[in-house]
């Protein structure tokens, strides 16, 4: 999706790999597992001083709850990167099988975007320097907020990149480009 979007894409690995890149995409997957990976390979302090120094980021899913300040329903011990003064509910909508897909109104998009939500977390609470970009219209999750923006920071709780529909990188890209 980066690329269709005309970014070159690296994997950051170390560290030190943070100081060669413009911005960092933080992917699904599972957050606990991650946050645990990023303590063990020494990457977690590293994210946190990027964060603060204003590098872009967009999480996706579990990387949304990366880039959380507050958990809900998280292991005790999982850690955040933060720097989104947000509350988000780890596996808000359900198991796997509670898997769904919405059109959602995006802000700055002009039509619906097409979402994919898998154990998806949601947010709970903004505080008030966080945009609310995206909530769920309609269904039972009516009103639940799914995407936010806060500063150089953008998460969304659905999976953008399994879509096909590359305008919320292309938001992502807009913002590392604007960021310098």
């Amino acid at each position: 999706m980066l690329h269709d979007v005309g970014v070159d894409a690296v994997p950051v690995r170390r560290g030190s790999e943070l100081a060669e890149v413009d911005g960092l995409v933080l992917p699904g997957g599972e957050s606990t597992t991650m946050s645990k990976l990023a303590r063990t390979f020494d990457l977690l302090d590293p994210l946190r001083q990027a964060a603060k120094e204003g590098l872009p980021m967009f999480g996706t899913c579990a990387g949304m709850i990366m880039l959380a300040d507050r958990i809900e329903g998280g292991a005790e011990d999982q850690e955040t990167i933060g720097g989104l003064d947000v509350v988000v509910r780890r596996n808000a909508f359900g198991r796997q099988v509670d898997s769904f897909e919405a059109d959602l109104a995006v802000s700055r998009l002009d039509r619906p975007f097409h979402a994919m939500f898998i154990r998806a977390p949601w947010v709970e609470e903004v505080g008030p320097e966080v945009d609310v970009v995206a909530t769920v219209s309609t269904g039972p999750a009516a009103g639940r907020i799914v995407a936010v923006r806060q500063d150089h920071l953008l998460a969304t709780s659905f999976h953008p990149e399994v879509t096909g529909d590359s305008r919320i990188h292309a938001l992502f890209a807009d913002l590392v480009r604007t960021a310098g």
